[in-house]
This record gives structure tokens, C-alpha cells and sequence, in this order.
């Protein structure tokens, strides 16, 4: 007897909608179940993961832990501190670069960290651990900034020296930092060839008029835990950095069935009040 096919489709939270077609429910076997079951346990296991946002831990940032004229000794003090913190935190996490922290703290350098990868179709060097981070950066551009067009031709990521001078030490050395587009954003604090640049002579109202990017890539960027160092003194605007927790990048699923539940009691409250209302 012929049996006929049937097209099934169940949602997943977090996953999306998985079709898939097979026999009546009465006539599969245990085998069939099975293999079904596993099935779907593996797309939930491949479901993309989802993206914590974060802010910059303040120690990270570079104003926090420079001294400058008129600090008290106080704030002196404190940035101090806040170096030799944001040294050793960049160490534990993101390997040890010689001359900055301990070698104890890990016994791997940055280098030993850094994986090529494409981000925006464009290939760089960056620390491994956080490329989930500008994953979820990346995603956030294509949502939210479709409707300016910007499309990147240069980055710049994990380098072998220290372009900083003075006692500072650059994230791009950890690889944790990201150019975009380092000859059409500028830097007009960086140095007297960038001051030269006719977008860092000319009066501006704000400093998003000093670069080719929109100003919405700053925001997605910055929504993941990443700093723009357009805020800084140098006014570097192609520089992005994560300064956040990079153990930290994604929900657990834990807290993305929590997140779901919640929001599912959120609209079913709204959509109570909403029949209820006169």
C-alpha cells in the first residue's frame, strides 16, 4: 500500500524553522525516530550563537590609565593603577608581548593567538578570542546600517611591533584592534602628516565628520563591547578595540532560553492588555 509524504515544520527557539518531509508519525520506526531526534539535536547545537552586549571595562580605556598635566596625585595615582591592571589583564587574556607584564602570566604571545580571518570580505589578523566579538559586530553593520552604503577596501589588525612611543603599549600588538580604512578615517591626533589631512584642517560640528564610515558603524561596534578611539585625543576614527570581556562575548543558552521566556511573557502580557483595553 502506498503510503503518501508529508511536509513537516517546527519552529526552535533560537534556531529558526526546520522543515524536513517523512512518513505518517504511525509509520516510522524506532530507528527513524531516532535518527530524527539526533537530527535535530544537531541543528540546535549548530544554532548560532547569540551576542551579549557589552560595555568597555573603564581600566581598558586608554584616557583611565594615561597621566596627564594637572592630574592630582590622587588620579595619578589611580591611572598608574589602572595600567599596570589593564597590562596584566591584556597579558592573561590575549598573550604576553615583551617589555609589558610577565611572561608568568602566560606563557603565550599574541602572535601565538592570531588567526587570519575575512570581516567584511576583507582579509586580517586578529587574536582568536576575539573574533566572536567583531562576528557580532559585523552582523550588527548588515542589520542596522544597510541604508549606508560603506563598503571597506583596507583593515589593519594583529601587528609584531609597538607603534606606541612612550611607555604606552598598542592594542594592535595583543590584536585586539581593528583599522578600517585607515587611509580614508583619519587621525588627526596621531601625528603632524595626519594633522595635514584636509578632514582634520577643515571646521567640523562633530568628529564623525572627519572620516569616509558612517557613524552607525561606530554604534554597532561599540554595542559589543568595542571602543572607538575617535573619542580619544588622537581622534583616531578608523580604530576599534575591544576593551570587554572577552569570556564573556556570547549568552549561554541558559540565558537565551531565560531572554526567550521573558520576552514571550512580555508580548503575551502586551497582547492581554490590548484585548482588554476600551
Amino acid at each position: 500500500m502506498s503510503e503518501k509524504l508529508w511536509l513537516g515544520c517546527g519552529v526552535l527557539l533560537a534556531v529558526g524553522t526546520l522543515c524536513f518531509v517523512g512518513l505518517p508519525v504511525e509509520s516510522q520506526s524506532t530507528e527513524q525516530a531516532v535518527e530524527d531526534e539526533e537530527s535535530v539535536e544537531h541543528v540546535v547545537a549548530e544554532a548560532e550563537p547569540v551576542c551579549r552586549e557589552q560595555s568597555p571595562n573603564e581600566f581598558l580605556i586608554r584616557r583611565n590609565y594615561l597621566p596627564r598635566r594637572g592630574m592630582s596625585r590622587e588620579e595619578r595615582v589611580q591611572a598608574q593603577e589602572n595600567f599596570r591592571r589593564s597590562v596584566r589583564f591584556r597579558t592573561e587574556n590575549y598573550g604576553y608581548f615583551e617589555g609589558f607584564g610577565q611572561r608568568a602570566w602566560n606563557s603565550r604571545t599574541p602572535q601565538d593567538y592570531g588567526e587570519r580571518v575575512r570581516v567584511f570580505g576583507l582579509p586580517v589578523r586578529l587574536n582568536e578570542r576575539i573574533i566572536p566579538a567583531v562576528r557580532c559586530a559585523e552582523a550588527e553593520v548588515a542589520r542596522s546600517c544597510g541604508d549606508i552604503p560603506y563598503t571597506p577596501v583596507r583593515l589593519s589588525g594583529l601587528r609584531d611591533r609597538n607603534t606606541y612611543h612612550s611607555h604606552e603599549v598598542s592594542n594592535h600588538v595583543y590584536g585586539i584592534a581593528l583599522d578600517i580604512d585607515p587611509h580614508l578615517n583619519t587621525c588627526c591626533g596621531c601625528t603632524a602628516r595626519w594633522r595635514e589631512h584636509p578632514l582634520c584642517q577643515r571646521q567640523v560640528n562633530s568628529i564623525y565628520e572627519r572620516m569616509a564610515m558612517p557613524e552607525c558603524w561606530v554604534r554597532a561596534f561599540e554595542k559589543y563591547g568595542f571602543y572607538w578611539l575617535g573619542h580619544d585625543t588622537l581622534r583616531d576614527t578608523m580604530h576599534f578595540e575591544f576593551l570587554a570581556d572577552p569570556n564573556r562575548i556570547h549568552l549561554t543558552p541558559e540565558e537565551v532560553a531565560e531572554r526567550a521566556e521573558a520576552e514571550a511573557t512580555l508580548e503575551a502580557e502586551q497582547t492581554e492588555a490590548e484585548d482588554t483595553s476600551p
